[in-house]
């Protein structure tokens, strides 16, 4: 088929490369025409496994950037809206660039379309869409309106794309999902994972992927309810941390029992100083608005998110009961995206730490595999040094705090990473480790949900200091 993508961030960029991947001609369009420039030349512009290689398979022929929406409207059957929906100061999610896209394409149509909102949205917006079209002279036989929610998870947003748990379309005109249907047959029926050329399979992949068909409204809800919910359960996991630091046991045991039970699951079970991201916080605000407006005091968000800021200054005492003084202290700080696998900064935790550091006035040398650029547009020159290499970073460190959880952090090499220490102390805000690993190696360990752990000559030299 013919489809056009309007919006060519996180969401918009993998769709296009995906679906070109599954056959169909696709346009991206992006009102940036630097970032078009660059894509046109091959560059990437996020880090995401597998897209590079997926643009570089299909640019310049299955898959076309643009500047000009009216080209793309114009030249496709089905075009998924793909814009920004940010908070605004209200809690709300900010419509203003789905309407401007639904006003120029209602502008534009020559035939017969299928908008397909790919946004993350409030319910209802799939009627507010039909409405802007209707004001704005598009005919109403001309077109429908579908809901199909993304469910991509940064640093694996190409493999979730084209090995989805379920693929959800919320259509109120059964000719619509039909399209919609065909739209993603190849991961439907399973003939995209038979390919020699396909990206490999996940661990986890369910192939072929279950379609779920909806009204427009129980769609929109699906893709709030289902962002809040795992950001329920992030903070849920943060919370029973923090009983167990009070009581003695271990997290990371409490976890395992827990995922256990199949009602309960393992995923998302994984506690640390928060979540973050260009999604929960956002979706999780906007859903609370929604939930408000509509007559109902949806408190439980309140305290997910409660239980998420408070995460952070629970970290920072924790830093300063190993350091005490955290004045002049010289930190090395292991992340600065929000996740591993991206060079997502937005709502980063990580970030959130270091400038509450920075106000402790501590001196932070920081690195991240992926991220130093992005990180870098945040602070003042001078107030934070980049390093490019993770064991440079640990020099003459008072402390090193792991904030992000990249597999290059899980696999220190520790003997190193100690000699270069001025003081052996690693504050793990990812519990990456396992402290009977990190005792044995040296060093004093904090981590979320388990008691501090000290070598014993650490402890003898205390008690000689005593």
């Amino acid at each position: 088929m013919d489809i056009a993508i309007i919006g060519s961030g996180y969401v918009g960029l993998v769709a296009a490369a995906a679906f070109a991947e599954i056959g169909h001609n696709v346009i991206c369009v992006d009102n940036d025409v630097t970032k078009v420039d660059a894509l046109n030349r091959g560059e990437t512009l996020i880090h995401e496994r597998f897209l590079p290689e997926l643009l570089a398979r299909h640019r310049g022929d299955r898959l076309r950037f643009t500047s000009c929406v009216d080209d793309a409207v114009r030249s496709s059957s089905v075009i998924f809206i793909a814009v920004g929906t940010p908070s605004a100061e209200s809690g709300d999610a900010d419509l203003s660039l789905v309407e401007n896209v639904a006003c120029s394409i209602a502008q534009t149509i020559n035939s017969h379309k299928i908008i397909v909102e790919k946004s993350t949205v409030p319910v209802c917006t799939s009627q507010w869409i039909r409405r802007v079209m209707l004001q704005n002279g598009a005919p109403r036989e001309m077109f429908d309106v579908v809901c199909n929610p993304e469910f991509l998870r940064e640093g694996t947003a190409v493999t979730d794309f084209l090995y989805p748990h379920r693929i959800v379309i919320g259509a109120d005109c059964a000719s619509a999902a039909e399209t919609l249907r065909k739209v993603y047959t190849p991961l439907l029926d399973g003939s995209y994972a038979k390919l020699t050329k396909a990206i490999p399979q996940p661990d986890n992949a369910v192939v072929p992927t279950r379609l779920i068909v909806t009204s427009a409204e129980s769609a929109e809800v699906i893709k709030h309810a289902s962002n809040a919910f795992l950001a329920m359960k992030i903070s849920f996991i943060n919370a029973v941390a923090n009983v167990c630091e009070a009581v003695g046991a271990d997290v990371e045991e409490v976890c395992k029992g827990m995922g256990s039970d199949a009602r309960i699951g393992s995923e998302f079970l994984k506690p640390g100083i928060g979540y973050g991201g260009s999604c929960f916080p956002k979706d999780l605000t906007a859903f609370r608005s929604v939930s408000y407006d509509s007559g109902y005091d949806f408190r439980l968000l309140d305290e997910v998110c409660r239980i998420n800021e408070e995460q952070r200054f629970r970290f920072l005492r924790k830093v300063r009961q190993a350091l005490w003084n955290l004045k002049g202290k010289r930190l090395a700080v292991l992340g600065l995206a929000y996740k591993g696998g991206t060079d997502d900064i937005r709502e980063s935790p990580a970030i959130a730490m270091v400038k509450l550091l920075l106000k402790e006035k501590c001196e932070i040398v920081a690195y991240d595999p992926a991220a130093t650029e992005r990180a870098k547009e945040i602070f003042r020159d001078g107030e934070v040094q980049f390093s490019h290499d993770l064991y440079d970073t640990a020099t003459d460190a008072d402390a090193l705090l792991i904030l992000t959880d990249w597999e290059e952090f899980a696999g220190m090499d520790l003997t190193r990473l100690g000699k270069a220490m001025k003081n052996q102390i690693v504050i793990d805000g990812r519990n990456l480790y396992r402290p009977e690993t990190m005792i044995e190696s040296g060093f004093t360990y904090y981590s979320i949900g388990r008691r501090e752990r000290v070598p014993r000559k650490v402890v003898r030299r205390l008690n000689t200091a005593a």
